[in-house]
């Protein structure tokens, strides 16, 4: 099974801690606060042995009660510092881990919005999403708590061989028979744990694209009768996981029992060693009580210390996908000083234009055609033939291999993608709605809009009788993709807000295609009314929608096969009248 490495470990540190150089100050004091809260924690044991040993003298009658109450409100000032280091210390480390955690997540997300299409293309949205959120909340982690236990744990570690040694290196070096035994479990037993997590990981981001696949496609799922399908394909993975996950945690829950042997072994040691010392004078029982229970802590950092080096490894493994995805660089880029549209004519040229997704498999070929200002120009054709793939380019979502479009006599690559972008209205044939507002779905095709140019485009678009019968009206909130409503209400509300951008060049890619007969009606007078001076490109595979366009551009195979108004193409009686007459042969045979 495939196992995910990161593959320059140190290069992906190095780059994660730079997010940490506006927060030196912060971190310089976590470093202290840890060093104070380990150190006093390290304290307890001595003073247990110290205090053992005052009880002790008080028994043989050598001391008083004194000696014991400084011993133990020593101790209860030692304990209470290390609280509250210890606490002081993960409060700040968790605001510093947030604030990076922040400047990083930006990052990607803003960097993201700079891609073009292509890169949303080859890429799953289950595997985007990772990035922001699974990605993401591995490095918080690990920033978060885990770079404090490590340096804790570290601290701990040599903190209690050090004070071993100089209370009694005899007895240090006999604590220190179990040592090798448990360095090599860690290894051993943390890299077979790595590697399962990573499998489980790996195998859980699977199932978890199945649900995501299911739940966005429920209706097509429960339309042809596939839930016994999906129910096997999910146990199948499901299945996968369990076996996987079985295995991960079976290697991580050894890790506690074994640790535990080897230190109650260590315990034994020392007991039996300390022992022997007492009785001949080489140690007094209370240095073997202190001992004893730093021995206990001894397992524990090497413990911890094994976890912390998984999480941490998936971890580099989570940020070198994050910053890998940062580090693509667009295929699309602005020109240096790239000319600003201000408001267009709408003049459109498209000059022997050929593109393909695909190297070597061109979905256009040397398309040229005049769209003048105000014109409606229809493309037809075939599901398939680049009509769709015309207007992308146009709104330059993607770059053309050769040729060029010209809107006003300006080359689009020599512009700004966002001037561009204003100056244009796009309706797609699957309307997009936001989990906000209806008023607040339409004002997004102009964000300073009023509640009144809203309301005005609403009606416009023949919207705003449906919107005023919802339960809180334009304040009524879609559910996810505006599941809540019709699609033809959904591509109503996507038509209202192309009519509030009032762009120069409309896109109506299939707009009236999720309607019924009755309700298409309206939406062509609101549609004829705005297209009303403005360049209009409609794709419409019903083409009684498009009898009054100015030119017809047949295309088929990537290629204009005719062109010319509806009834000149009628005349020709080519490709396009059989095309129109193959539709309306198929309605006149249609049962009602």
């Amino acid at each position: 099974m495939a196992v995910e490495r990161a593959k320059n470990v140190r290069g992906t540190l190095r780059r994660l801690v730079s997010y940490a150089g506006a927060h030196r100050t912060a971190l310089v004091v976590v470093i202290i606060l840890a060093a104070l809260g380990t150190g006093m924690g390290l304290g307890g044991p001595y003073l247990m042995g110290k205090g053992i040993d005052a009880i002790i003298q008080i028994a043989m009658g050598r001391a008083g009660m004194d000696a014991l109450f400084r011993i133990i409100l020593t101790m209860i000032g030692v304990y209470a510092v290390s609280w509250l280091a210890s606490a002081a210390q993960g409060w700040i480390i968790a605001v510093v881990a947030q604030k990076m955690m922040r400047k990083l997540r930006g990052e990607l997300f803003d960097h993201m919005q700079t891609l073009s299409l292509r890169f949303f293309d080859s890429r799953t949205s289950g595997e985007l999403m990772s990035r922001l959120t699974n990605d993401m909340d591995a490095v918080s982690r690990v920033l978060s708590q885990n770079v404090t236990q490590l340096f804790s744990g570290i601290l701990t570690l040599v903190g209690v061989l050090v004070i071993m040694f100089v209370l009694n290196p005899l007895l240090a070096l006999g604590t220190l028979v179990a040592f090798p035994l448990m360095i090599g479990l860690v290894a051993l037993v943390g890299s077979k744990t790595r590697k399962a997590f990573r499998s489980y990981q790996l195998n859980l981001g699977t199932l978890n694209g199945i649900l995501e696949e299911t739940y966005s496609g429920q209706r097509v799922v429960m339309a042809y009768g596939q839930q016994d399908a999906m129910l096997r394909k999910f146990d199948v993975a499901n299945e996968v996981v369990r076996k996987v996950g079985t295995h991960a945690m079976t290697y991580s829950l050894l890790v506690m029992p074994m640790m535990g042997i080897l230190s109650n072994a260590n315990i034994a040691i020392v007991a039996g060693l300390g022992g022997w010392m007492t009785i001949v004078g080489m140690a007094t029982v209370g240095t073997i009580a202190s001992f004893i229970g730093y021995s206990g802590r001894f397992a524990e950092p090497l413990r911890m210390l094994g976890d912390l080096y998984n999480q941490v490894q998936a971890a580099v493994a989570g940020a070198e996908r994050i910053f890998a995805t940062i580090d693509t660089v667009p295929d699309q880029t602005d020109e240096a000083g790239a000319v600003e549209l201000g408001r267009l004519e709408g003049d459109v040229v498209f000059d022997h234009v050929t593109f393909s997704y695909v190297p070597g498999v061109p979905v256009l070929k040397d398309v040229s055609f005049h769209a003048r200002p105000g014109q409606r120009v229809a493309l037809v054709g075939p599901t398939g033939a680049g009509k769709t793939t015309m207007v992308n380019l146009l709104s330059r979502f993607y770059d053309l291999n050769s040729g060029s479009i010209q809107i006003d006599g300006i080359d689009i690559r020599k512009v700004s993608r966002a001037s561009l972008r204003r100056n244009l209205g796009t309706v797609l044939q699957q309307s997009f709605l936001f989990a906000e507002s209806v008023m607040e779905n339409i004002r997004y095709g102009r964000l300073g809009a009023t509640d009144e140019e809203v309301i005005r485009a609403a009606t416009l678009a023949r919207a705003d009788g449906f919107i005023r019968h919802l339960p809180q009206g334009y304040d009524t909130v879609l559910s996810e993709r505006g599941a809540n409503i019709s699609e033809g209400q959904r591509q109503l509300i996507a038509i209202a807000r192309a009519i509030l951008a009032d762009p120069r060049i409309l896109i109506l890619d299939e707009a009236t295609s999720s309607v019924d007969t009755r309700t298409e009606v309206h939406i062509q007078e609101a549609l004829l009314e705005l297209m009303k001076g403005r360049t209009s490109f409609v794709i419409a595979h019903r083409l009684s929608t498009i009898r009054g366009a100015n030119q017809v551009i047949m295309i088929d195979g990537g290629e204009i096969v005719e062109r010319g108004s509806h009834e000149e193409l009628m005349e020709a009686r080519g490709a396009y009248y059989r095309l129109y007459m193959s539709q309306f042969r198929d309605q006149a045979k249609a049962p009602g």
